[in-house]
């Protein structure tokens, strides 16, 4: 028997909303209605689900989405999801509404949802949408590459005013799991310190001393500020603010730059992968594939079992934070 054909998809996106999220809704919608599919949007996750606020998509519904941060199907928390009744009721919902395929655009707590519905007979694929990049079966998430340059342009204005003042300042970035936000910017803007969850060993004041100690050092040798990028994973930027300035005698601030990194309009590259990534979900639907991930590894798109992808661990290039930190010196 050949496999049953999918007649109607359904989208969502879950979890923390991500710039671009809405460019791969846009190819779902637009690539599902060219295979001659129905597409419904499900709307704020999971919670939609369950209380079905889904509503059919048409290519008007996603015109003029794609240079838009955010998400127009809009994205909650949903704890009910997370309990077995919950994920019954959901599958139930999708078999009510026809709905035959769902593709889900989130994180790895998405997932574990969409592996869940996949248990229970519906066909589920998963866009990593995650500012994060903490899913470590592809080497791109939706989102991160616009969150790193919104962080970056914040950096680089506050270092402006640091200069000026001859201030050390702290800057936190988003990252409560992973330091790659914080990597990336502190490379990016030249920080002096760079700090993530991966290398932190929950020493605070160890890692306070060995921060007055380079900053002191820097003086000597001349230089006039310092930079720190700090991620939201080992945090306690405040704190570590009034404990430096008071142990050094330099000025020092904090900023939190907070949830400013979710929102903007996305750029080019998340514009174009979060579309490759929408499209290549819609085929693998198209093709009879379930509780599958779609990736990007060595330059190209492509898909993993989700079971496979969500047991491997992610962890920080040693030669990269090696590298970030000797041109911090």
């Amino acid at each position: 028997m050949g496999t049953p054909k999918v007649r109607t998809i359904g989208v969502l996106t879950s979890g923390g909303d991500a710039p671009a999220m809405n460019a791969a809704t846009r190819a779902v919608v637009r690539v599902g209605l060219e295979r001659g599919l129905n597409v419904k949007g499900i709307r704020k996750g999971y919670n939609g689900l369950l209380n079905e606020d889904i509503i059919d998509l048409t290519s008007r519904h996603t015109a003029d989405s794609i240079s838009r941060g955010g998400t127009i199907l809009f994205t909650a928390r949903c704890d009910e999801f997370k309990t077995p009744e919950g994920q019954k009721r959901g599958a139930e919902v999708c078999r009510e509404q026809g709905i035959d395929g769902l593709v889900v655009i989130g994180g790895d707590g998405s997932f574990q949802g969409a592996q869940k519905l996949a248990e229970l007979g519906i066909n589920t694929i998963g866009i990593p949408g995650t500012i994060d990049l903490d899913i470590a079966c592809t080497e791109y998430t939706i989102g991160f590459d616009t969150a790193v340059n919104t962080a970056m342009e914040a950096i680089d204005k506050i270092r402006d005013t640091s200069t000026s003042h001859e201030r050390c300042s702290i800057v936190e970035v988003m990252g409560r799991g992973a330091g790659y936000i914080a990597l990336w910017c502190g490379m990016a803007t030249g920080a002096e310190d760079i700090l993530i969850p991966e290398s932190f060993d929950g020493n605070m004041p160890k890692l306070e001393q060995q921060i007055i100690e380079h900053l002191l050092r820097n003086r000597a040798l001349g230089k006039t500020h310092h930079m720190i990028i700090n991620a939201e994973g080992v945090g306690h930027s405040y704190g570590m603010a009034k404990r430096i300035e008071a142990a050094t005698g330099i000025e020092t601030r904090a900023t939190i730059l907070g949830h400013m990194q979710r929102g903007g309009s996305p750029t080019a590259k998340d514009r174009v992968y979060a579309s490759m990534m929408g499209a290549y979900a819609v085929d693998l639907l198209c093709a009879g594939k379930s509780n599958r991930i779609v990736g990007y590894q060595n330059g190209k798109f492509m898909d993993i079992d989700m079971d496979e992808g969500l047991s491997m661990e992610k962890h920080v290039d040693d030669y990269q934070l090696q590298i970030a930190h000797l041109l911090g010196k």
